[in-house]
């Protein structure tokens, strides 16, 4: 295929992440999970299910990671879409690509469970999943450290729970990375105030809107639990560095640059890596998008630090940690 077919067959994949009301909801699921679940995981990542605080959830473990690292991924899907099993390649990408073992949990969805039903089942899991981790380093006097990455929708819930979180929990989490995210559904956003609109082949202003009053009732589009760009100055006190791609035909950039100064004007990290040719979640079309591979390598720069085209991999036994196979392969 050409590179202008893989575009159009890229947008088409992706197309399919997106809802909207003149779809039967389960139809839409469907078609996500037929999509993107696959038989066999990329990278020889193992697959195992664990229940953390009563939610079922995916853990995604790589030939070689950080016994000290989790990514916590909360998934997207407009609110109202979107699995473990279709995120499950995606994630399993994410855990080669950054040495890192993956939790994805399996919250529940709306409009059926509406907001804060997924907020409270990622915090149940988070909790759970910190405590076992902290049970695990008390031997050796070691910290947890967390990531935690979502994209589209899920970057709200997301951020919801670090918005909650107390500082004890909040001081384990070494960075946010979010791809494509959603952080304004209320009139506030620049979706919705006149100003010029980016030309997107994904999303529409309208469709953000449909799945928000899905999600939550309009009164509560300006909580910063729903539209968390909106969050006050002590909610951001303490808050992580965090991480954003996204593409630079993506109607939501300018919501993620009002975020990025809302961040910075608080004393957080923020870097915004912007794909200038790429659309909404062009990492989720890896297979057909070369820069979604450029920029799986950009990421785990990112969390791990280690450049993974330098690295030389090697395959041990009992899923050793990260830091004594380095120092082997320094040797």
């Amino acid at each position: 295929m050409s590179a202008n077919d893989n575009r159009k067959a890229a947008v088409k994949k992706i197309k399919l992440l997106v809802y909207n009301q003149k779809m039967n909801m389960n139809v839409y699921r469907q078609k996500i999970d037929d999509a993107y679940t696959v038989p066999i995981l990329p990278n020889k990542v193992e697959l195992s299910e664990h229940n953390y605080g009563g939610v079922a959830c995916d853990v995604f473990s790589p030939e070689i990671y950080s016994s000290k690292r989790v990514t916590f991924y909360i998934h997207g899907g407009c609110f109202v879409g979107g699995s473990r099993a279709a995120y499950r390649s995606f994630c399993a990408m994410i855990a080669n690509k950054t040495f890192s073992r993956v939790v994805v949990p399996e919250y529940r969805l709306a409009p059926v469970t509406p907001f804060p039903s997924a907020i409270e089942d990622i915090q149940s899991v988070f909790r759970s999943l910190f405590t076992e981790e902290q049970i695990d380093r008390s031997l050796d006097s070691e910290v947890p450290e967390f990531v935690i990455a979502a994209d589209g929708a899920g970057a709200s819930i997301a951020l919801a729970l670090l918005l909650n979180l107390k500082d004890k929990f909040r001081k384990c989490i070494k960075k946010v990375v979010l791809f494509s995210p959603w952080l304004n559904v209320s009139d506030s956003s620049a979706l919705f105030t006149g100003k010029k609109k980016m030309s997107d082949e994904i999303l529409s202003s309208d469709v953000i809107q449909q799945c928000a009053s899905l999600y939550t009732y309009e009164s509560n589009f300006k909580n910063p639990l729903v539209s968390p760009a909106l969050a006050s100055s002590d909610l951001l006190e303490g808050f992580p560095p965090v991480y954003i791609q996204c593409g630079g035909k993506e109607i939501l950039l300018n919501d993620i640059r009002s975020f990025e100064d809302l961040l910075k004007n608080n004393n957080v990290e923020c870097k915004v890596d912007v794909w200038p040719d790429m659309m909404h979640l062009f990492q989720l079309a890896d297979d057909l998008l070369e820069d979604a591979h450029h920029a799986f390598e950009r990421l785990a720069a990112e969390i791990s630090g280690i450049d993974n085209e330098n690295i030389e991999r090697q395959t041990y036994e009992n899923k050793p940690r990260l830091e004594d196979s380095l120092k082997r392969t320094e040797a």
